[in-house]
């Protein structure tokens, strides 16, 4: 090694994903010292998430303390290795009238945590090829002491069919030519789901948020495809579901919460026609769902976004997954103990109305 150049050392490791050229790193004194080169963190960055190439997008990953930074927060999925025990009814009874404060928050600690802070860093590969990227500043027409945001329930939409209703400039589709397998008509896709599996199999999404108040950023998605449904809401929609299992400690009572990101196609093709198949991107949204399958307010998501970017982090995508399938596990054991319980109710009540009226009737007998 000591007879090679730094310039060909450089040349070899500019050629490395990211993962590996960290690994290269530890091999020897001279790849640890070229390693450590911000321009190739950024090509490593770039080729991963093509949105970083924007320049305030660099700005932004330059002031958090560059890019082998921003890769080593980003490039681990969000992993919770256990899932606590948690009941439905362990959820306090709150007051019928609340105040201002009570109701809303405390202003200061909202304000410390504010929807501008936020950044959105999107990308969609199908088969390594990228078909959509995205950045978006702040979260859309919410402010802290906006009384709706901080009630309804958290959602941002990064991509939806009634914006491109009248611009088909930005449409993101996929055809036979990128892969896709033809379909001669959806009857017969409904019987092998040939389309279904390779878009669910083929299609790697990251959503990554940064505080750009704190300096921090994580990965909010699973990469690949968690689960999913074919035919919804019509028989040509195919919806994906990525997403991580986030802490929520002290923020929500079951301590943890379901990021959910929404990817949804519509099918269009030509009867009888398999070279013009093709897919629409229809929808791309992010949002936040407790262990009861409700959804988090916006003034409770902003402490869990917050949140997320401190916690655990892995390259296992195992774990991602084993995380996601605890707390599903939780969620419906949770909902089962809520139907067992409304049905004891139900009997009861039944069993007192009946009561009643056999005693109602000896009475006036």
């Amino acid at each position: 090694m000591d007879s090679l150049s730094s310039d060909v050392c450089y040349d070899i490791l500019r050629r490395l994903d990211g993962a590996t050229l960290a690994s290269a790193a530890c091999a020897c004194a001279a790849f640890k010292a070229i390693s450590n080169e911000e321009k190739l963190w950024e090509d490593v960055c770039s080729s991963t998430w093509p949105s970083t190439k924007q320049d305030d997008v660099k700005t932004l990953i330059s002031s958090m303390g560059g890019f082998k930074k921003f890769y080593a927060a980003c490039f681990p999925l969000i992993v919770n290795k256990s899932v606590p025990e948690f009941s439905w009814r362990n959820y306090p009874e709150y007051p019928e009238e609340w105040t201002e404060t009570e109701y809303y928050g405390d202003y200061d600690e909202l304000e410390s945590v504010s929807p501008s802070d936020f950044v959105s860093i999107v990308d969609i590969k199908y088969k390594e090829k990228t078909i959509c990227s995205k950045v978006l500043w702040g979260i859309p027409n919410a402010t802290v002491r906006d009384g709706w945001f901080s009630d309804c329930p958290f959602r941002v939409d990064l991509f939806s069919y009634a914006s491109r209703d009248d611009d088909h400039a930005g449409e993101v589709t996929l055809s036979v030519s990128d892969g896709l397998p033809p379909v001669t008509s959806i009857e017969q896709e409904r019987k092998d789901g040939k389309l279904w599996q390779e878009l669910h199999d083929g299609i790697k999404l990251s959503w990554i948020i940064v505080n750009s108040k704190v300096k921090q950023a994580a990965n909010l998605s699973s990469w690949c495809a968690i689960d999913g449904q074919r035919h919804w809401p019509t028989s040509q929609d195919f919806l994906l579901h990525f997403g991580s299992i986030v802490p929520a400690k002290d923020i929500i009572p079951c301590q943890l919460v379901k990021c959910i990101i929404t990817l949804k196609f519509r099918v269009t093709h030509i009867e009888g026609s398999e070279t013009h198949t093709t897919l629409n991107l229809t929808e791309l949204c992010m949002k936040l769902g407790d262990m009861e399958g409700g959804h988090v307010n916006g003034r409770k998501s902003l402490f869990v976004l917050k949140e997320a970017l401190s916690c655990d982090r892995s390259k296992d995508y195992g774990l991602v997954l084993e995380s996601c399938r605890l707390y599903s596990k939780v969620q419906s054991e949770i909902k089962e103990e809520k139907i067992r319980y409304e049905n004891r109710l139900e009997r009861s009540y039944i069993l007192g109305g009946i009561t009643a009226f056999v005693l109602l009737c000896c009475y006036f007998l």
